[in-house]
């Protein structure tokens, strides 16, 4: 049985929370300290270092059974470094829609948690289905631009952003594209003319300050880019900014609700992702409801 747990990144420790196996867990990224808020119970465990360049050494210090990492990064090394001292290494990427819900049942049955894996899918699989019923319903897909953190590196195919668009009914314009962050260029995004842009950022701080100026600012920074006043999607006011909180890992279907909305408004007009975000937070990681995590904001 796995007793002692090191995760390097939040996407694993959300699916933990979802587990209520929060006490397995021995060591976190150095990011965890850092939003004791959002991690009241974790903030105090020992950090292992950054989620792609974890130091071994604090490892080895902790003896885990089991050591939770992204699919690709980090490299080999993790598990060159850490299997002579029989500790196990499990990549589980969280981040992509469609490989999700395996992944949790996955690391359910390993901690003896089979139940709470359950009880989160139904909850999961109630709220995708009654959002894809809804979209649906709407014969035009609107052509969308997913920009990720990096300015002017699109979400691709093989990115959770993507998956995320493609659930929420909107037809990448990058679909062509064959990889996960392609780098674009202004006149490119200009040239595909999207109906609707969505801007992802990484503060940080979407829980704790929920400060919309921050994602204004953001928004305007878009708006303003050479050329662009000209995109539809600018000319419509459908540019909208999105934090990471809601657009990775299982906390992702609240952010596919908020898309279906952008895409879809006639036909997602009851849809309500605050509540959604409610439920998960309060039910299934055990933290108040609180925070700004999209702007503008306006149903």
């Amino acid at each position: 049985p796995i007793r002692r747990l090191v995760s390097l990144n939040e996407d694993s420790l959300e699916v933990i929370r979802i587990l209520h196996a929060q006490n397995l867990v021995v060591g976190v990224d150095n990011r965890i300290p850092g939003r004791p808020f959002f991690w009241p119970v974790l903030k105090n465990r020992p950090t292992v270092g950054k989620w792609n360049e974890p130091s071994y050494e604090r490892i080895a210090i902790l003896h885990p059974d089991l050591v939770l990492s992204y699919g690709n990064r980090p490299g080999l090394e993790l598990e060159k470094k850490l299997g002579p001292l029989g500790i196990q290494v499990l990549r589980l990427d969280f981040y992509k829609m469609l490989s999700m819900p395996r992944e949790i049942k996955t690391l359910g049955m390993l901690l003896n948690r089979e139940r709470e894996a359950e009880i989160f899918l139904k909850w999961y699989h109630r709220k995708l289905d009654l959002i894809q019923d809804l979209i649906k319903k709407d014969p035009h897909q609107p052509r969308i631009y997913l920009e990720s953190y990096s300015n002017y590196h699109a979400l691709g195919p093989g990115s959770g952003g993507y998956e995320m668009g493609v659930l929420a009914g909107g037809q990448n314009i990058a679909s062509h594209l064959s990889i996960p962050y392609p780098e674009v260029t202004p006149e490119w995004v200009l040239t595909r003319n999207p109906d609707v842009i969505i801007k992802t950022v990484s503060s940080m701080a979407a829980y704790r300050s929920g400060n919309p100026e921050t994602l204004r600012k953001v928004r305007e920074r878009i708006i303003h880019r050479p050329g662009w006043r000209n995109i539809r999607a600018v000319k419509t006011g459908r540019v909208y900014v999105m934090e990471s909180d809601i657009c990775a890992g299982p906390s992702a279907i609240i952010g596919i609700a908020y898309m279906a909305k952008w895409f879809h408004p006639r036909q997602c007009s009851d849809l309500n992702p605050e509540e959604t975000h409610r439920q998960y937070l309060e039910q299934f990681q055990g933290v108040a409801y609180r925070g700004i995590y999209v702007y503008p904001n306006e149903h």
